[in-house]
């Protein structure tokens, strides 16, 4: 009976422009790579479906039509711009799916030696708005009020991509696993063949190469960290990052690492894009206190650690 044993067969490949690392629990290599094929077709379709730069995807389609006419789309696509508008809504527009409009003011490249004038960051703004995209559920359209509007998935794709593959091993039976869509965690099962449980690795933002904690995610879940330390600028002796508020688009400064606990990673994502820009990190640690079922680690540009109310790290 040996043969059976279950173990861990992981494969890393490239998918919707990021590093996935796919790991399956299988009792053979066939299967497991039998299970792998069927997450890469899955998150391959969905990044079909909602890809901005595929100019044959029903995004591109709506992105087209802004401001002349609604689109028709998949329940699928129509469902996930729901529930990103809803998650515009629980972060008072610190997430907005329509920051795709935003004009290209600030560049993380070196390139920049000066602050763009108020006047140019207030104008860069103008098409986004979430209260600007039109959802009409009977005949599942979109449509997009301002010409010139866009829509794009940046800070929710991979972790719905990774959300769908789960849903999918599981219901074949897969009966635990992890995918990391470039350190967007999402876990199933509990514990790893040996009987440990699946841990993620809290990277330090002051130090790269050092992890400064190790959570154990013991019921499934996602975990999701967005730093930004590696692209920012300097200006008058702040550091502004390259996530940008939709709202003002001004950059988000004194935060510089954002991890998010949640069932699900397209949450997850969302919120630890979010948390950046929700004006400071009081109020961001405030809004996820309130929200249930999910945590999180705040790191600020001093090297302090804020975490929300339930959360238990093994420290390093």
């Amino acid at each position: 009976m040996l043969g059976f044993a279950q173990q861990p067969y992981k494969r890393t490949l490239k998918l919707m422009g990021s590093r996935f690392d796919i790991t399956v629990v299988a009792s053979d290599a066939v299967k497991g790579n039998e299970y792998i094929d069927n997450a890469v077709a899955e998150i391959t379709r969905i990044e079909k479906l909602i890809s901005s730069w595929d100019i044959n995807s029903q995004t591109s389609a709506i992105n087209k039509n802004a401001g002349i006419k609604p689109v028709k789309v998949d329940l699928e696509l129509f469902s996930l711009i729901e529930r990103a508008i809803g998650i515009s809504k629980l972060t008072d527009g610190a997430f907005d799916i329509s920051y795709a409009s935003m004009d290209r003011i600030w560049h993380f490249d070196g390139s920049m030696t000066v602050m763009p004038p108020e006047n140019k960051i207030k104008a860069s703004v103008a098409k986004v708005g979430f209260q600007n995209i039109v959802l009409d559920k009977v005949n599942t359209t979109v449509f997009l009020k301002l010409e010139g509007m866009k829509i794009g998935f940046g800070a929710i794709g991979k972790g719905y991509a990774a959300d769908k593959a789960k849903s999918l091993l599981m219901e074949k039976g897969v009966v635990s696993g992890i995918i990391n869509a470039s350190g967007d965690m999402n876990t199933w099962g509990g514990k790893q063949p040996d009987g440990t449980a699946w841990k993620v690795a809290i990277t330090n933002p002051m130090n790269k190469n050092k992890v400064f904690a190790l959570l154990p995610i013991t019921n499934g879940g996602a975990v999701v960290t967005s730093g930004n330390y590696e692209k920012y600028v300097n200006f008058n002796g702040k550091r502004y990052t390259h996530i940008i508020d939709p709202r003002t688009g001004y950059p988000s400064s004194g935060i510089i690492s954002v991890t998010v606990f949640a069932p699900k990673a397209e949450l997850a994502d969302a919120l630890a894009t979010s948390v950046f820009v929700m004006g400071g990190k009081e109020a961001g640690l405030d809004r996820i206190n309130q929200l249930p079922k999910i945590e999180c680690i705040i790191i600020d540009d001093k090297g302090n650690i804020i975490k929300s109310n339930n959360i238990e790290i093994d420290k390093l």
